[in-house]
């Protein structure tokens, strides 16, 4: 029997693996536009990301309208390679310098603020602005529309310090919207965060 050489043919353009191409999203002024239905639908189904354009509490994670990233979101995106951020008519790449730069001088304590947020969601927790609380996050465990917020989170740098003034009236605020207060204090040399979470009793 004669033995025929192993030929070896090499895949057709269709059949290799191609590669994964990240969904653009657009800088515009102090926002990020996510124009395609179907990518922020999937960013916001990924994690809660964005809100959708007119709808203030989606019921469902599928929606036929744009989404909304705030700096700080998209940053994160951007930094897990989840999305790429670009501007301008000519689609130019925006770099995550320039992006933090823009950030810092939006938001107080940017990089405090960043460190905690980045923290959070690492944790696996869906991570929201907590302006209409008072504070600087708002924390779930499972998702808006699904629960109340369990949290507010005020990041604080650690020189700064707290007074009791503030602790009580964090405290009653907390109390009064049914959350639990807590104070992050970030380093941010090394990335960690510590936690403090204050709970009242009645005497």
């Amino acid at each position: 029997m004669q033995l025929m050489p192993l030929v070896c043919f090499p895949l057709q353009s269709s059949e290799r693996k191609k590669p994964m191409v990240k969904p653009q999203v657009e800088l515009i002024d102090n926002f990020l536009i996510v124009w395609n239905p179907t990518v922020g639908s999937l960013l916001f189904k990924s994690g809660y990301f964005g809100k959708p354009i007119g709808i203030s509490k989606p019921k469902i994670p599928e929606f036929d309208v744009p989404l909304i990233l705030d700096l700080m979101e998209g940053l994160f995106l951007a930094q897990n390679n989840k999305v790429e951020i670009i501007q301008g008519p000519n689609k130019r790449k925006v770099g995550l310098v320039k992006l933090r730069n823009k950030a810092k001088k939006l938001y107080d304590c940017f990089d405090e603020k960043y460190v905690v947020y980045k923290d959070l969601k690492n944790r696996g927790l869906i991570v929201t602005p907590g302006i209409k609380f008072g504070c600087d996050f708002a924390v779930y465990k499972y998702g808006p529309g699904i629960e109340h917020a369990p949290y507010m989170i005020s990041v604080k740098p650690e020189e700064d310090g707290i007074t009791a003034t503030e602790i009580v009236k964090a405290g009653r605020l907390a109390t009064t919207v049914r959350k639990r207060f807590i104070l992050a204090i970030p380093d941010l040399e090394s990335g960690n965060v510590k936690y403090l979470i204050f709970k009242w009793f009645k005497a």
